[in-house]
């Protein structure tokens, strides 16, 4: 990597791409930073689109940085502008309103799109999903308009969306063609808790069926026909059944990626090509303790950026950390670190039933994750028992009785 770059190009402008922008000038790079960004909108963050998307006060706080700092810190925002084109020889960023943009350094932080809803009438009108700033506003508008919601996904995103809405008064059903919500991404213990949760506050849950087709009138949905041949009303339906990587640039360029999607990058966030690093849910990552992976989470999009930064800046790159994201369900503030992989076993510190626990995941009581709602202080205990890979007694995680601070710095 070369350590005098003049002129680094950001290709996408979300917050991978903002955050590193902004920790690149504060470690002292002295040189061009361009960054562009397909939205017309500056960087912003994400969390609050399936979160929030219903609260105005949350507007205010919606923007990465404020319009100002980009000049101030001679960042030249290229908005509604994409990449179309990367030369790695040349070195050579094409863009789709046929500029070309030389640079020393590129980083692609392209991001991921929504996978799609595969079925009869998914193109109709009021077939959401929840990516950028636009699918919010328009969903806000669909829920202040009071219609009846379905979700197709049981995971953090769908859930996410059907808590606001069933908390502004909405008929919400959530339809999860696995067993159980939140297959992939945590454990049953966690998944029966929120799907309780969910069904005491009037959401139905219904898992085990697939979406067959969205039916409707007039250019708009109406209703699901699902797998089991029953129906489902719903005049808006949001689909949130995962995400994938917009790789296209990288894989144009001849840049090593997984069979499954993503730039594959090391923990500098360097990729198979000189001058070129990736970081954010594009990439396929190392990861502490566990094999490479896609993650799409605001943490894990800000190391890879100080990742880069150091990088570019000839410094050593920051340690490695637990994998960890949050979720807002109701009244439930979810944490959970590390990534679940059977088989393990679990033991419960708090209680479900007064909206306050911890589930502690371990192998043979080595910690692999931990899940958490409403317990901010177990988490961070779990972390810590899991960066320092130290055994755990399960027994004491589970008695109340015994301090955290003798757990996690035992």
């Amino acid at each position: 990597m070369n350590h005098t770059a003049q002129r680094v190009v950001v290709v996408g402008a979300g917050t991978a791409g903002g955050t590193f922008a902004g920790l690149l000038r504060q470690a002292g790079y002295d040189g061009d930073v361009v960054m562009l960004g397909a939205e017309p909108d500056p960087p912003y963050h994400r969390p609050p689109l399936s979160k929030k998307f219903a609260d105005p006060a949350a507007d205010a706080s919606r923007w990465l940085r404020e319009a100002a700092f980009y000049d101030e810190q001679r960042i030249t925002l290229a908005l509604t502008e994409s990449a179309v084109d990367l030369d790695p020889v040349a070195r050579v960023v094409r863009t789709d309103r046929g500029r070309e943009l030389r640079y020393d350094v590129v980083v692609l932080a392209t991001g991921a799109r929504p996978r799609p809803l595969i079925a009869p009438g998914a193109h109709l009108d009021a077939v959401l999903t929840v990516r950028t700033l636009s699918d919010a506003n328009r969903l806000r508008d669909e829920v202040a308009a009071g219609r009846t919601m379905a979700v197709v996904g049981g995971g953090f995103v769908g859930l996410e969306v059907a808590a606001v809405a069933r908390s502004r008064g909405l008929p919400v059903t959530v339809v999860e063609r696995e067993e159980r919500l939140l297959a992939r991404v945590a454990s049953p213990p966690l998944a029966r808790v929120l799907a309780e949760h969910h069904g005491r506050r009037g959401t139905v849950v219904r898992t085990g069926v697939e979406v067959v087709a969205v039916e409707g009138a007039r250019g708009r949905a109406q209703r699901l026909l699902l797998s089991d041949n029953t129906h489902v009303a719903a005049d808006v339906v949001v689909v949130g059944v995962g995400a994938q990587p917009c790789d296209e640039l990288g894989r144009r360029a001849g840049l090593v990626c997984a069979a499954g999607g993503g730039v594959v990058v090391d923990d500098a966030a360097r990729t198979s090509m000189d001058g070129v690093l990736a970081i954010g849910d594009v990439t396929v990552r190392p990861r502490l303790g566990g094999d490479p992976m896609r993650m799409e989470s605001i943490p894990s999009a800000t190391e890879q950026a100080k990742q880069a930064v150091a990088t570019i800046c000839g410094a050593p790159p920051p340690a490695p950390e637990v994998p960890w994201f949050w979720s807002d369900q109701f009244d439930l503030k979810l944490k959970i670190a590390g990534i679940l992989a059977p088989p393990y076993d679990t033991a419960l510190r708090g209680d479900p039933r007064a909206g306050s626990f911890a589930l502690l995941h371990h192998r043979d009581g080595t910690p692999v994750a931990i899940e958490t709602a409403n317990a901010n202080a177990d988490f961070m205990a779990g972390r810590r028992l899991l960066a320092s890979g130290h055994l755990v007694d399960a027994e004491r995680w589970a008695d109340p009785a015994v301090p955290l601070r003798e757990l996690a710095f035992a």
